[in-house]
């Protein structure tokens, strides 16, 4: 019996120190964050995995997980903060709600490296931040950290750097030559050298929430903008809406096709009614997988292509005051 006891105190013990085999947990505590709720998104293609309720300002959460995966925290406010789950890991979230630049994920050597570059980029100005990741990135060639930080400082951007993405890429392969998400994305960005202005959109097809068929006929406007969006994904869904302001202004004239990288199609369409959004959107569950963009050769979010109505590429990627003006001058020009 006395064996029997140290047998289930040390199980305890085992348990109280990590999550099972399988299984990751999340754990945590935020001041000024009394109650509410916010979301685990995975950034390996699965996109939301649930809802994590807070409440008196701590949560605990557990989920199943593979050897190692990548997921982000979604707030209320829109922000995002990265962490690493590992099977049988402990992942710990502590910090202020009012301050989240400043929150700190700890239990693994990946979610140390992310914290500790996040605080050390948060008072730099966008150019210094740009060359602290690429620095972490050629140092930790071989960790999904530095896999993230490509993707949000060189692509996930309203001026991304496909020069400087496709070198990291090949920087990270050629220490890791069987990572299938690597090889993808660098056949993505192979695919980008197509979206020059001047050339014409690559072709593209998919069916559309609605069951309807879309593609490069969809595109019978005097312009056009094919954009890349998700319901979770704060700018881009501000271009949403600015679209559907542009697209109540100009009517017919301005054709737009959406692609929504969200996982649940349910959502999607939530958002869509929400804001009145009633032209072709796709959205197929597999996120930034989805084959539309892989025709396009876009590998990130938010994006926009301006096309013309010949086909041909207008402008790559705008924020929202500058493709509001390349639209009413393209319009304008086929007025003429």
């Amino acid at each position: 019996m006395k064996n029997l006891y140290g047998f289930l105190l040390l199980t305890l013990v085992v348990v109280s120190c990590g999550a099972p085999s399988g299984y990751f947990r999340l754990e945590g505590r935020f001041r000024n964050f009394n109650q509410g709720e916010f979301y685990l998104y995975s950034l390996d293609g699965r996109g939301r995995l649930d809802t994590i309720q807070v409440r008196e300002g701590r949560f605990s959460y557990e989920a199943a997980v593979d050897d190692q995966s990548a997921f982000s925290l979604i707030f209320p406010n829109y922000s995002e903060i990265p962490l690493f789950a590992e099977s049988g890991a402990t992942v710990d979230v502590q910090g202020d709600a009012s301050h989240l630049k400043e929150v700190k994920v700890a239990g693994t050597k990946e979610n140390n490296l992310m914290t500790e570059f996040r605080l050390k980029v948060a008072e730099m100005t966008p150019p210094q931040a740009l060359k602290e990741a690429e620095a972490f990135i050629r140092k930790n060639p071989t960790t999904d950290a530095s896999l993230y930080l490509l993707k949000k400082y060189f692509l996930a951007n309203f001026d991304p750097d496909y020069k400087k993405a496709t070198d990291l890429c090949v920087t990270m392969l050629k220490k890791q030559p069987d990572n299938t998400e690597l090889q993808q994305l660098r056949k993505q960005l192979q695919g980008v050298k197509r979206l020059a202005e001047g050339q014409h959109l690559p072709t593209f097809s998919a069916v559309d929430v609605r069951g309807q068929r879309v593609g490069n006929a969809s595109l019978r406007g005097e312009a056009n903008v094919v954009n890349v969006w998700s319901t979770w994904n704060y700018d881009s869904g501000n271009m949403m809406r600015q679209l559907r302001r542009l697209k109540k202004e100009y009517g017919s004239r301005l054709g737009v096709v959406s692609i929504c990288v969200d996982a649940s199609q349910r959502d999607c369409r939530r958002q869509m009614d929400r804001d009145s959004i009633d032209w072709s959107v796709v959205c197929d569950g597999r996120m930034l997988e989805t084959p539309a963009l892989a025709q396009l050769g876009i590998a990130d979010i938010p994006f926009n292509l301006l096309v013309d109505r010949s086909g041909k590429i207008v402008a790559v990627n705008l924020g929202q005051t500058l493709l509001k003006d390349r639209i009413k001058k393209t319009l304008d020009k086929s007025a003429k």
